[in-house]
């Protein structure tokens, strides 16, 4: 019964650094780009991550709880070390800002507790997860690619810096004096004495794309905080599967209430701070970047499978800077990339196997 609790407050305690960790990832841009403020994007975050994790998680925490290890054997100590040397893992690199994926840690913490607990390991999981990984960033750089060029033959490449910087120049206590809205949504609620583009000699069509563009940022971003959920929350919560503790849903609903409380708390820094140097992008291409992020992450999901949002987004950023010219991800992040690749795996294999063998050791298991 101990062992039972202890597991129920490290998995909340880790979604709940999941909920703080990935704050900026999915909501970064909008707010750095003045389309959205910082507590409606927070609200938002929580609210979607919730209903995420809660509804569209089944399919990864069935590939965690069931199809990596087989779940028959493993014990409450067993999913206890894979949970706390994932969690240790992930707040280790994040203080020490080495770039990894939690999924990458996560997933070989399981396989070390395999190893570890002569527990059979469904080998050929690994392998499409692999594949996924090693995808995922590569998809996201071409979909960017594409995805800028398609809105720069709607909207030119000055124009969407001009109105970048436009939004950016909005003086703050102004909106003090504007609806609810219009201070919430600052960049969607802009008024038309204060956009600069109304009297360009352009097609009514981008004149039309340009005022909802910031619209269309939050949108992402809210797509991007709903797809958080239901990729990450079985970093956590499948423990609860391979235990059998809960069901699929109470586990998502669980894990997604603890991320959102996450975001709520400590997410306000991590989104001041924003991940990402999003000052080298205007609009147009955050909008791109952050949906690519959204639509590659979501397609895996739908798979049963899970893979970094983070590094969807830098192979978005990185797509969407080709295809201007610009080299909006240094290149210092993509080989951050490649060593998370190789840091993460073998460290979670590593740690999860001595927890293992010191875990049985004391409790004289099998």
């Amino acid at each position: 019964m101990v062992m039972t609790i202890l597991l129920i407050l490290v998995v909340v305690g880790f979604a709940w650094n999941l909920g703080v960790h990935y704050t900026g990832a999915v909501m970064g841009m909008p707010y750095a780009a003045r389309s959205i403020s910082l507590w409606p994007a927070l609200i938002l975050i929580g609210i979607l991550t919730i209903l995420g994790a809660t509804f569209a998680s089944h399919g990864v925490e069935a590939t965690v709880g069931q199809q990596i290890i087989d779940s028959h054997l493993v014990t409450i100590p067993d999913a206890l070390v894979i949970v706390l040397a994932a969690g240790a893992l992930t707040l280790l690199y994040n203080y020490w800002k080495i770039p990894t994926s939690t999924i990458q840690i996560l997933v070989f913490c399981v396989v070390g507790v395999g190893l570890a607990g002569n527990i059979p390991i469904a080998w050929q999981t690994i392998g499409k997860l692999a594949i996924v990984w090693v995808c995922a960033p590569v998809v996201a750089f071409g979909l960017g690619f594409l995805f800028t060029r398609l809105l720069d033959l709607i909207i030119p490449t000055e124009l969407a810096r001009a109105q970048t910087q436009a939004l950016a120049q909005e003086d703050a206590q102004a909106l003090n004096h504007r609806s609810w809205f219009a201070r919430a949504f600052p960049g969607v609620a802009l008024p038309q004495e204060v956009f600069p583009l109304k009297k360009a000699p352009v097609s009514q069509v981008t004149l039309f794309a340009l005022r909802w563009l910031p619209f269309l940022l939050v949108c992402v971003g809210m797509a991007a905080s709903f797809v958080l959920g239901a990729n990450d929350v079985s970093n956590a919560t499948g423990a609860f599967i391979l235990t059998h503790l809960f069901s699929f849903l109470l586990a998502g609903f669980i894990g997604g209430v603890a991320m959102a409380v996450g975001t709520l708390t400590w997410g306000r820094r991590i989104l001041n701070t924003v991940a990402f140097d999003v000052v080298k992008m205007d609009l147009t291409m955050a909008s791109a970047a952050q949906g690519v992020q959204a639509l590659v992450v979501l397609i895996a999901v739908t798979l049963g499978l899970f893979t970094s949002m983070n590094q969807a987004l830098i192979g978005a950023m990185a797509g969407t800077g080709f295809a201007r010219g610009r080299e909006t991800v240094q290149r210092k992040q993509m080989l951050g990339i490649l060593r998370g690749w190789l840091i993460g795996p073998l460290s979670g294999l590593t740690l999860a196997v001595l927890l293992e063998w010191l875990v049985r050791f004391v409790l004289h298991l099998r």
